[in-house]
């Protein structure tokens, strides 16, 4: 299993390479940084100091030094590339938020996968009850609406409550409050009071499509052969639902939520931007309405990482699931 996952992570070097490569390839049509960042300064910036911003760019490079020196910078410097903003740091921007979208990311996934699993188990074994279509009716539901509308919705609700019980019962702006009382636990239900509604948001219109899968896996191995036989030797129905069926009706789960990550990550952006968390998603969208090139360059890079991250551990899982599953 070591070689399994080391051979895994070797093969995702030269993948995320290709990926990195045609990004910043598509980041030279996205126009002139500098010229953006200059452009309506009144009295006009001189020349020499545009000449100047775009040398510390690196942009009177090629193409292919730039992404050449940024590659060889990093590999061997840790430097992620200067930023459109000279104070900033790219570097230290992406490991103070990427804590944050993680932390965003890991509770929507968890809850949206309990739900699911629930959802398509009993919508499973009660089918065409009263209870499937409740299921049915709510997973398709949120499986319509965007994902900035649930985020909306939430907050506005949140908002609502707050004004009516005259509380401040639900958090719906940033991650943490500004100040907190001193101490751990209240550090930590701060956390926990802010990651409610955005976590709550992106696992909604996640579970939605997995729940779907779910219930179709279940369905699926129910009336499989030897489901049937397990009930036949006088098995109880939970034993037949947890010992036989469900580890089994768990492995296409474990793909979609695998390959489902990076549609999370993409959802991260829009939920982060309507609560303003401070997380990755919004640093992205700051990156690029500044056409920070270098700033996306590390947001994909870091994306890519999870990714790949996620589809190794739904493989290790797969072993988990089914013993008959083994890496050599």
């Amino acid at each position: 299993m070591l070689a399994y996952a080391i051979r895994r992570l070797l093969i995702a070097i030269p993948v995320l390479l290709v990926a990195s490569m045609i990004v910043f390839a598509l980041t030279q049509f996205t126009g002139d940084p500098v010229e953006e960042k200059y452009a309506a300064r009144n009295p006009p910036v001189p020349q020499q100091t545009i000449d100047i911003e775009r040398k510390r760019l690196h942009l009177d490079d090629p193409v292919v030094v730039q992404y050449g020196n940024w590659i060889k910078n990093l590999v061997t410097k840790g430097d992620w590339g200067p930023s459109i903003n000279a104070a900033g740091n790219i570097g230290d921007e992406l490991s103070r938020r990427v804590v944050v979208t993680l932390r965003l990311v890991i509770f929507a996934m968890l809850l949206a996968l309990v739900l699911a699993v629930i959802s398509g188990v009993l919508s499973a074994t009660k089918q065409y009850s009263w209870l499937d279509y409740i299921f049915t009716f709510f997973g398709f539901l949120f499986l319509a609406m965007p994902a900035f509308w649930v985020a909306v919705l939430l907050k506005q609700g949140a908002l609502s409550y707050n004004e009516a019980t005259g509380t401040r019962t639900f958090y719906t702006i940033g991650a943490r409050s500004v100040e907190t009382e001193p101490g751990l636990w209240n550090t930590i239900a701060d956390i926990f009071g802010h990651s409610i509604l955005p976590t709550l948001s992106l696992a909604l219109i996640t579970y939605a499509a997995w729940s779907r899968f779910q219930r179709s896996s279940m369905l699926e191995v129910l009336n499989s052969d030897y489901v049937r036989l397990a009930r036949a030797k006088g098995l109880s129905q939970r034993k037949v639902l947890t010992r036989h069926a469900l580890r089994t009706a768990l492995i296409p789960m474990t793909t979609v939520s695998a390959l489902g990550i990076a549609t999370v990550i993409g959802g991260a952006v829009i939920t982060e931007t309507v609560f303003e968390w401070q997380g990755m998603g919004r640093y992205l969208i700051d990156s690029i309405a500044t056409r920070d090139r270098y700033a996306i360059m590390g947001w994909l890079l870091i994306a890519g990482i999870f990714v790949v991250v996620g589809n190794l551990v739904a493989d290790i899982l797969y072993g988990v699931l089914d013993p008959r599953i083994r890496y050599e």
